[in-house]
């Protein structure tokens, strides 16, 4: 079924496509934490430079908020080696049975981009949409071509544009939905 989601192994790893290349680490996806704020700002700044990137106050206030927001890492704390790759944020509104979520926020490490991170991170926070049967609504530059075709293949349709949507460079946005997807849990009311 076009956008069912599929969420990392049981272990919390997930297979980026091209594999852990030189025998890298394998990839967690986690629950972001304060710890990983600085570390998501900074790849904000190299991916939206021109576009008015989150500064990690707006990280904290999205983490207040109590949304749902995944990290993909490599490494650990404990080893003092742990190494943000990519982050995904998914906005929850609503109530039980009338939720609506909108993509905040997504964005992977360039030089690990087309390795599988990103599609794991959107499929991970669409699997949360789906736990809610709830409808995703997201914005994406125009010109986003990978980003686009990534949403979708995962069941995404383009509603219209926003003009001037990214500031300061005034770029426009496709606004884009998937509708709820529901599962077994709420055909059974469970």
């Amino acid at each position: 079924m076009p956008g069912r989601s599929t969420p990392a192994n049981p272990d919390g790893t997930v297979n980026p496509e091209a594999g852990n290349p030189d025998g890298a680490a394998p990839v967690r996806l986690e629950p972001m934490r304060r710890r990983h704020v600085r570390a998501c700002a900074e790849i904000e700044t190299v991916l939206f430079a021109g576009d008015s990137p989150w500064p990690p106050a707006a990280f904290h206030s999205e983490l207040d908020l109590g949304g749902h927001y995944l990290v993909a890492v490599e490494g650990s704390v404990r080893d003092g080696d742990e190494h943000v790759l990519g982050y995904a944020g998914l906005a929850i509104m609503g109530k039980r049975g009338d939720y609506e979520t909108s993509l905040h926020t997504i964005g992977v490490r360039p030089e690990h981009q087309g390795t599988g991170v990103g599609k794991a991170l959107l499929r991970a926070v669409l699997a949360k949409a789906d736990e809610l049967a709830a409808q995703v609504f997201l914005e994406v530059r125009v010109d986003n071509d990978s980003a686009i075709g990534l949403y979708g293949e995962h069941g995404f349709e383009r509603l219209g544009v926003r003009k001037g949507y990214y500031q300061p460079s005034g770029a426009d946005a496709y606004t884009m939905r998937r509708d709820a997807i529901t599962g077994q849990r709420q055909e059974d009311g469970r």
